[in-house]
C-alpha cells in the first residue's frame, strides 16, 4: 500500500490525531472538514450558507494541495445539526459541482465539533 498524507496551509490544521487527506491507490479520503477559517482560531458562523462556504472553501484548498478538483470526488457525507438546513446546504454545495455529482449521504446528527452546524467529508479518485 502506497499513502500519502495530503495537508494544505490553505485549510485548516487537524485539531486533533488525524490529517486533513490521505491517499491511496489513487483514492483521495479527505477528513470531514468544518468551518473554521485557516490560519485562525474562528469558524465562520453568520448563516447556514456563510458557514457552508467556509466548509466547501476547506474541502476545495485540500482537493488543490492533491492536484485534484471538484470532478475527481465521488462521494461525500453531509452531516448536518439540524436537517432543517438541508436546502440552504443543498444550494451552496451544488455550486461547487458540475452535472457529474458525487454519490452522497446527509445525516443529522446530535452534535458536531465545536458546536458548527454542518461538516463535509469526501472521497475523490483521480
Amino acid at each position: 500500500m502506497n499513502k500519502k498524507i495530503i495537508n494544505s496551509v490553505n485549510a485548516p490544521s487537524p485539531i486533533g490525531p488525524y490529517n486533513q487527506a490521505i491517499e491511496v491507490n489513487g483514492f483521495l479520503f479527505i477528513s470531514g472538514q468544518v468551518a473554521l477559517v485557516p490560519g485562525t482560531n474562528s469558524i465562520m458562523m453568520d448563516s447556514i450558507e456563510s458557514e457552508t462556504e467556509q466548509v466547501m472553501k476547506n474541502l476545495q484548498a485540500i482537493l488543490i494541495e492533491a492536484e485534484l478538483s471538484f470532478e475527481h470526488v465521488v462521494k461525500t457525507t453531509i452531516f448536518l445539526s439540524d436537517m432543517n438546513h438541508f436546502a440552504a446546504v443543498n444550494t451552496i454545495y451544488a455550486n461547487y459541482f458540475s452535472a457529474n455529482y458525487p454519490a452522497r449521504e446527509t445525516v443529522q446528527v446530535a452534535g458536531l465539533p465545536r458546536g458548527v452546524n454542518v461538516e463535509i467529508s469526501m472521497t475523490a479518485a483521480r
